[in-house]
């Protein structure tokens, strides 16, 4: 005998309720974290010291102590300071120009991979792949050599050019063409005399456009938070140093992590102006998310279905 109307639906709705709570606790988990560390930027050194501003600090939150953090960035560096906006606007320009270079390069080998056929093919899709899995690491001191032989260290187009190189773009080209692409179509264009370049800029890049934002987000996402390419190459120069590095070199000139250097500093950087540096660093990387977004949530039944 079947179980009664109402029980079935007061188990489903206790059901129901327990996951959402589990969800919330999940959520709770993660994001009290994050809300704490934002806080910290409209909180004075003063007022965490004192550690009277009740539950994750949100009591000695104030618009004026955000203007007092910005301003002490703002004063870091030599001479009258601003090299925290230089190490921004550094690291724009060489995420954009390397995005740009991964795009124009990804986006057409892919489609080469995908829908055309010539010798060594598979060969060169499979060193691709290779360079892929690769880590970046491996690949720092070679680069650093070919860099310092043609004089350019310390100069931002290097750095710019190198990351345009983001074999994994091309992969991504690749898989986006071979599903969404039909064979069909490319023949079609070919027996209406279309050449190859033309069959390309008329028939592939239209249909490229979800391809594009994605090659253009991970690669934007990569260059941004690239560590190890801008430390080899870009230390030289104080004036070319990118965000990603210049937060390690603030996080050193603090006196809670490094008093000795910190002494010798006109500008003293604590917790809330470091916490502010860092949450101004990553708004491109949110901004560049929210651009994507709808092209990212389509991204993710590409290779799904071969069409």
């Amino acid at each position: 005998m079947s179980a009664p109307v109402h029980s079935r639906s007061a188990s489903a709705a206790a059901g129901r309720i327990g996951r959402i709570v589990t969800m919330l606790v999940v959520a709770a988990f993660f994001l009290l974290p994050i809300l704490g560390f934002v806080s910290l930027i409209f909180r004075s050194e003063e007022g965490l010291n004192s550690g009277e501003a009740g539950f994750l600090g949100l009591g000695g939150m104030s618009w004026d102590n955000l203007v007092y953090s910005w301003n002490e960035l703002s004063k870091f560096g030599p001479g009258e300071g601003g090299v925290f906006q230089r190490w921004l606007l550094n690291s724009v320009a060489v995420a954009v120009g390397g995005t740009l270079l991964a795009v124009v390069a990804a986006i057409p080998a892919g489609y080469a991979f995908a829908r055309l056929r010539f010798r060594f093919r598979k060969t060169f899709l499979f060193v691709t792949l290779l360079a892929m899995v690769m880590p970046n690491t491996v690949l720092v001191i070679p680069i650093f050599l070919e860099v310092n032989a043609i004089g350019a260290i310390g100069q931002l187009w290097p750095v710019a050019t190198i990351m345009g190189f983001y074999p994994f773009g091309v992969y991504l080209a690749y898989i986006h063409f071979m599903t969404t692409m039909p064979h069909e179509l490319v023949e079609a264009a070919r027996i209406d005399g279309l050449g190859e370049i033309k069959t390309f800029l008329q028939i592939g890049v239209p249909l490229a456009k979800q391809a594009i934002a994605l090659v253009a987000f991970f690669s934007f996402v990569a260059n941004w938070i690239n560590f190890f390419l801008p430390l080899a190459l870009l230390t030289s120069s104080q004036e070319n140093k990118l965000i990603s590095i210049g937060i390690q070199e603030l996080i050193g000139a603090s006196p809670m992590f490094n008093a000795t250097v910190a002494a010798g500093l006109d500008v003293k950087l604590y917790l809330p102006q470091l916490a502010l540096a860092t949450v101004v660093s990553m708004l491109p990387l949110l901004a560049m998310f929210l651009g994507a977004q709808r092209f990212l949530i389509k991204g993710q039944t590409v290779g799904a279905v071969k069409g």
